[in-house]
């Protein structure tokens, strides 16, 4: 399997070979933020009309079709109609707070977006608490949508905040609790670590029973995490309006637009990273021409191949299940998945202690 790193050390001896440490540096840096916002924004589109296009098959419709064949092209159209629109200038506002949270919310996900392995060698950053840096970039976005809401004034997008805060706020610890759970399994908490600790098998089934649920949880959890049907009472149109966002328009609306499809595809990268080995191969111990043919796969055709289908299985909740009440919701995780979460990193720390796993 190809190891990106040649590239990015050919790429930094090069630099280094005809400038000063600093200026190689300095480009390093330009060159990474540049990938990453190009990358971001790709991704966004994609997302944007993949989810377009499940809606419409579940829906036994045909979902986007003018713009482009088969419609590929309608998410670029929506960009630059966003990108053209008025920011209406609002007079009852917090101008400096309703300025700031949009950027606070795209910071919290491009940071997270940046610390995701996208193959073999091509990561932005990786130490040894990566998970916990993980988590912890992740948690700044709930502080934008809370600013959002407050700094409106407005009865609506207030409501959203709050529900949003205490959504996000109550579910992180479940997300939480599942990633500390195949953090136990793995024995560290650097993601190249993890991601390598898969070589033989993914955690999802060489980590027993505790694996799987800390999956299905992660999976209910990270959808409420993102704001994403049946969890969408932040932004409930029917009750809501827009929720948070209803007073923003033009490329402040577009950046809570983008960050939401984008934290979409961090909790489904996230998922394959701890869960399904990430970019690593699907390999069967003892099966070695099985798995030299799986080598040949590409890298970041595993990584991104994964969380596309932990995507769709996310889509396919909101356009399945009816929206939940918020005392509901919030039952959901205090009563049940709370509870059943502690329990099971228990009982994953009992397998690791006695080497019951496989």
């Amino acid at each position: 399997m190809f190891d990106f790193s040649i590239v990015t050390h050919w790429i930094d001896n090069l630099l280094r070979s005809v400038m000063p440490g600093w200026g190689a540096l300095l480009i390093e840096f330009v060159l990474v933020g540049v990938v990453l916002l190009l990358l971001y924004a790709v991704l966004a589109l994609f997302y944007i009309y993949f989810e377009r296009k499940v809606c419409a098959f579940f829906q036994c419709r045909l979902g986007p079709n003018r713009v482009g064949p088969y419609g590929i092209f309608q998410s670029v159209a929506d960009m630059f109609k966003i990108l053209i629109k008025e920011l209406i200038s609002l007079n009852h506002i917090d101008k400096f707070l309703f300025n700031l949270a949009p950027y606070l919310v795209i910071v919290a996900s491009m940071l997270a977006f940046g610390c995701l392995p996208f193959g073999k060698g091509l990561q932005v950053i990786d130490f040894n608490i990566g998970v916990f840096f993980l988590i912890a970039v992740s948690s700044i976005g709930v502080l934008g949508i809370l600013l959002a809401g407050w700094s409106s004034h407005n009865k609506y997008t207030l409501i959203g905040a709050i529900r949003s805060g205490a959504q996000m706020v109550s579910y992180e610890l479940s997300i939480g609790l599942s990633v500390l759970t195949m953090v136990v399994f793995a024995g560290t908490m650097s993601i190249t670590g993890i991601v390598e600790a898969q070589s033989n098998g993914w955690f999802l089934f060489t980590g027993h029973i505790p694996a799987i649920v800390a999956f299905l949880i992660y999976l209910v959890a990270g959808t409420a995490e993102t704001n994403r049907g049946p969890f969408d009472l932040p932004e409930a149109e029917s009750e809501l309006t827009a929720g948070y966002h209803t007073e923003y328009s033009g490329i402040h609306f577009g950046f809570f637009y983008l960050a939401e499809y984008l934290n979409l595809f961090i909790v489904s990268g996230v998922a394959s990273l701890l869960f399904l080995g990430g970019w690593m191969p699907f390999h069967i111990p003892g099966w070695e021409s099985f798995n030299h043919i799986m080598d040949y796969i590409p890298s970041v055709v595993w990584f991104f191949g994964k969380a596309i289908v932990i995507s769709f299985i996310i889509i396919w909740f909101k356009w399945t299940f009816p929206r939940l009440r918020i005392d509901q919701l919030l039952r959901l995780e205090w009563k049940y998945l709370l509870p059943i979460n502690l329990v099971n990193l228990f009982v994953m720390v009992l397998i690791v202690i006695y080497g019951l796993h496989f």
